[in-house]
């Protein structure tokens, strides 16, 4: 067999490994969110007769049509077999399809989450850099003070500050709702990607310039800058990109995660996204959509690791060989 062709088994043999690893945890974390759920204090029934008085037999037909006095493995076999099948039941606050109820809130919460995406690669993963190479500075210090502010800030205190500073004293930007067309959602976006990045920012900044500290401290390093060879040069070959691996890691997994941070940017802008409509299936005992949500979340938490895992030995050939070894 070529070199090539082991290659490419090898490949082949991870990725599949990666599929069955997601399948497995998506399984399992199915289970656990039906379970959790089923196990929460409040009764789904409860909501539907809300401000009327059934007789009980009328209250045992409302259980019946809905499954809720089936046996727990029969409901969760139930709702198992309609996610794989696409259908993801029926609000009872909407009375609409779950899935049409998220498909109309994703696109705003997408949108929030790529605005914050890119704040947090543009100025996280730049901030560390600048601290890295001007170690020991004042913008260094200056910088880790930032940091050290911004990791402590809950995004709810840096929504209040960005909504009264920017929004309401200097008016540059809407404190409220989604805006229409592209333009206007952008602009109506800015504020809540900005308190959504705040801490997130802060940790990839941590992050970026220890690894480009312990890159810089290397010896391969430090005998080519001994040689002449351009500073510029070798920290774009030598240092940026063995530094990147840790970089991307933590930015995609805080990327992915920022699902369930939305909600609390959501609700304190007036955004109508999966963010808040988490909130309001929580509050409403709403069940089949915070089901939904959930193992959307987790879904989106799995498959990023799953390819920052896959991308990763294309970023950096280490990783693979450290791989294979194990």
């Amino acid at each position: 067999m070529t070199a090539a062709a082991t290659a490419a088994t090898t490949c082949a043999v991870r990725v599949l490994r990666r599929l069955a690893g997601m399948a497995a945890t998506l399984l399992v974390t199915s289970f656990l969110v039906f379970s959790s759920l089923f196990l929460a204090p409040g009764d789904p029934a409860s909501f539907l007769i809300k401000g009327r008085s059934p007789s009980p037999e009328d209250l045992a037909a409302l259980r019946s049509q809905y499954g809720f006095d089936e046996p727990f493995l029969v409901r969760y076999w139930n709702w198992l077999e309609g996610v794989l099948h696409g259908d993801l039941g029926r609000s009872y606050l909407f009375h609409q399809d779950v899935s049409s109820v998220i498909w109309s809130r994703l696109p705003s919460s997408l949108l929030l989450i790529a605005v914050s995406g890119l704040m947090i690669a543009v100025f996280g993963i730049g901030s560390g850099i600048v601290g890295a190479l001007r170690r020991g500075s004042r913008t260094d210090r200056s910088l880790m003070l930032l940091v050290t502010v911004g990791a402590a800030a809950p995004a709810f205190v840096a929504a209040l500050l960005l909504r009264s500073v920017f929004g309401v004293q200097l008016g540059w930007f809407p404190t409220i709702g989604n805006g229409e067309g592209l333009m206007d959602r952008l602009h109506h976006v800015i504020l809540p990607a900005a308190a959504l990045s705040v801490t997130f920012t802060a940790l990839v900044t941590r992050v970026t310039r220890s690894a480009m500290l312990d890159e810089l401290g290397r010896d391969h390093v430090e005998v080519a800058l001994s040689r002449g060879a351009p500073r510029r040069t070798v920290i774009r070959r030598h240092v940026l990109r063995n530094a990147l691996g840790p970089i991307v890691t933590v930015s995609a997994l805080l990327v992915s995660g920022m699902l369930v941070s939305t909600a609390i940017v959501e609700t304190a802008f007036g955004m109508s996204g999966v963010g808040s409509l988490l909130v309001q299936s929580v509050d409403q005992l709403d069940f089949q959509v915070v089901q939904a949500v959930v193992l959307l979340v987790v879904a989106a938490f799995v498959v990023v690791n799953a390819l920052v895992d896959l991308v990763l030995p294309l970023i950096d050939p280490r990783t693979a060989a450290a791989g294979s070894a194990r």
